[in-house]
C-alpha cells in the first residue's frame, strides 16, 4: 500500500459519493464522479454502510452527558476493528487507543452530543425523540450542529487507519467526547485522566461541519478559530414600590436599561477595533405586573473573545459598567447589583499558525486547487481548544467541511434564500459529502502526522 498512498498524496481527488442522499431537505449530490484516490475509493465503497449509521445517529440523538447509547455503538465498532477502548473516561466518553510502534501520539477527537431542539428538517429520518433538560423542560433532541457527521466521519477514519497499519507508525487516541454544548466535555475528559491514564498527545486534529461553506469544501483558520465564550447573569436589585409613585423606588428596570446601553460601549469605545469581541444581553426579566415597580430585573448576557486578556476586560468592564450606573442611580450600597459569570466557560480555540499552514498543505496537496480555502475565525465556541490549553507544546488543528448544497449555496449567494445556520431546526448538512470529505481530509493528515521516516 505504500505505492498507492504515494499516489493518493500526488493525485488531488475530489471523492462525490454514488450513493447519495434521497432527503428532502438535503439534495442529492450531482452528478458522482469518479474518486481520484485509493482513499476516496474506498469511502465510496463504505458509504452505503456509513450512511446508515449517519441515519441512525441522527434518529437517536441524546443531550449532553447523556451519550450513554451513542458511545456504547461506537465503542463496539472501535473495539472491532482492535483498538484499546475505555468507556465512561469523563461521564459518557469514550478513549479508544492504537499502538503502533514509537513515533508521534496522535488524538483524533469527535464530538457526540445533540441539542435540545424540535427537527424541522423534513427527514424521512428526522429525529423524533422527546425529553427533559436537566432544568426539567420538555424538549425534542436534534442533531442541529452536525454532531452525527462529526462521529460517522470518525468512525470510518478510524477503519481506514486501522486497515492502514504498515503504512503509518506512532499511537493513535480516538476519542469520543461529551458535552461540547455546553463546554464542559473535554475538561470533564481531562480531568479524568485523558493525559495521564492514556498516552498523551503530541498532536491532535479534529473537524467541524459548516453551514456557510459550500458541501465538500474544506475550511483552515490559522491562529484563533473559535472564541472564549462566557455567560453572564446580572441580578439589578433597586428597591421596589408602586407605580404611581415611582419617586418613593429605585426602578431596577430603567437602572438596567441603563446598565444595557452602557454595556454597547465596551465593545464600540473600548475594545481595539482589530480585535473582535461581543457583548450581548440575550434576556432582560424583570416585573410581574403593569402598576408595580419590582425589587429585582435580571439580565443574562454571552460574551465572545479571543485573548484571555481581552476576556478579563471585558468581565471586568461588565463589573465596573454595572456598579457605576446603580451608584448614578442612588441605588444603596447593600443594593449593588451582582454580577455572575457562570462556570460553562468554554476557552477560544486557537490553531497554532504554522502547524495550520502545514496540515492546509497537506490538504492543498492532496485535493483539487480551490476544495481548500483559508476561512474567517468566527464568535462561535468549541471546547476542543482545551486540548491545547493542557499543553501547548501539542500540535493542534481543527478545520471546517462545508455541508450546504451548491443549490442552496448559489440560492443564497444570489439573495433568493437565507441559509440556516448551526442549531437551526432546519440545518440538514449534505451528510454525504461531509462524511466522505471529513473521512478523507483527516485519514490523509493523519497519514502525514504518523508517517514512516
Amino acid at each position: 500500500m505504500r505505492h498507492a498512498l504515494a499516489a493518493i498524496l500526488a493525485v488531488a481527488s475530489f471523492t462525490s459519493i454514488a450513493i447519495a442522499q434521497t432527503d428532502p431537505a438535503t439534495p442529492p449530490t450531482a452528478p458522482a464522479e469518479t474518486p481520484q484516490s485509493a482513499i476516496g475509493a474506498t469511502i465510496a465503497k463504505d458509504m452505503e454502510g456509513l450512511m446508515a449509521l449517519y441515519r441512525d445517529l441522527h434518529a437517536n440523538p441524546e443531550l449532553s452527558e447523556q451519550e450513554v447509547n451513542t458511545a456504547a455503538k461506537l465503542a463496539k465498532r472501535l473495539k472491532a476493528l482492535k483498538f484499546d477502548v475505555t468507556d465512561k473516561v469523563g461521564g459518557t466518553g469514550v478513549v479508544a487507543v492504537m499502538k503502533n510502534g514509537s513515533g508521534p501520539v496522535l488524538l483524533i477527537r469527535a464530538d457526540m452530543d445533540a441539542l435540545p431542539v424540535v427537527e424541522q428538517t423534513g427527514l424521512p429520518f428526522a429525529s423524533k425523540v422527546r425529553t427533559k433538560t436537566p432544568e426539567g423542560v420538555e424538549t425534542g433532541v436534534m442533531h442541529a450542529c452536525g454532531h452525527d457527521t462529526h462521529m460517522t466521519a470518525f468512525i470510518e477514519t478510524a477503519k481506514l487507519l486501522a486497515a492502514a497499519k504498515d503504512e503509518w507508525k506512532g499511537t493513535l487516541v480516538m476519542i469520543l467526547q461529551p458535552a461540547e454544548e455546553v463546554g464542559r466535555g473535554a475538561r470533564l475528559m481531562l480531568e479524568d485522566g485523558l493525559y495521564t491514564r492514556f498516552p498523551k498527545p503530541t498532536h491532535a486534529i479534529a473537524f467541524h461541519d459548516a453551514a456557510n461553506l459550500e458541501a465538500g469544501k474544506i475550511g483552515y483558520t490559522p491562529g484563533y478559530a473559535l472564541a472564549n465564550v462566557d455567560s453572564v447573569d446580572i441580578l439589578v436589585r433597586g428597591v421596589g414600590g408602586h407605580g404611581a409613585y415611582p419617586q418613593t423606588t429605585k426602578d431596577p428596570i430603567v437602572l438596567g436599561s441603563r446598565i444595557v446601553g452602557t454595556l454597547q460601549t465596551l465593545v464600540s469605545r473600548e475594545q481595539e477595533p482589530s480585535d473582535p469581541a461581543v457583548v450581548t444581553v440575550g434576556s432582560f426579566q424583570g416585573g410581574a405586573k403593569h402598576n408595580i415597580i419590582p425589587d429585582e430585573a435580571k439580565l443574562l448576557l454571552t460574551i465572545r473573545s479571543y485573548s484571555d486578556e481581552t476576556r478579563a476586560r471585558l468581565i471586568d468592564g461588565i463589573k465596573r459598567i454595572s456598579r457605576g450606573e446603580a451608584i448614578a442611580a442612588g441605588v444603596p450600597d447593600d443594593r449593588m447589583p451582582v454580577v455572575t459569570v457562570k462556570d460553562e466557560f468554554t476557552p477560544s480555540t486557537y490553531n497554532p499558525p504554522e502547524f495550520a499552514e502545514q496540515m492546509a498543505g497537506v490538504l492543498k496537496g492532496h485535493f483539487p486547487e480551490g476544495r481548500v480555502v483559508k476561512t474567517q475565525a468566527v464568535m462561535g465556541g468549541e471546547d476542543f481548544g482545551r486540548f491545547y490549553r493542557a499543553d501547548k507544546s501539542i500540535h493542534s488543528f481543527i478545520f471546517w467541511v462545508g455541508g450546504v448544497p451548491a443549490d442552496k449555496m448559489a440560492a443564497a449567494q444570489a439573495g433568493q434564500a437565507p441559509l440556516p445556520s448551526l442549531h437551526s431546526p432546519f440545518w440538514a448538512p449534505q451528510a454525504d459529502a461531509v462524511i466522505a470529505t471529513a473521512s478523507e481530509a483527516m485519514t490523509v493528515l493523519a497519514l502525514d502526522i504518523l508517517k514512516k521516516e
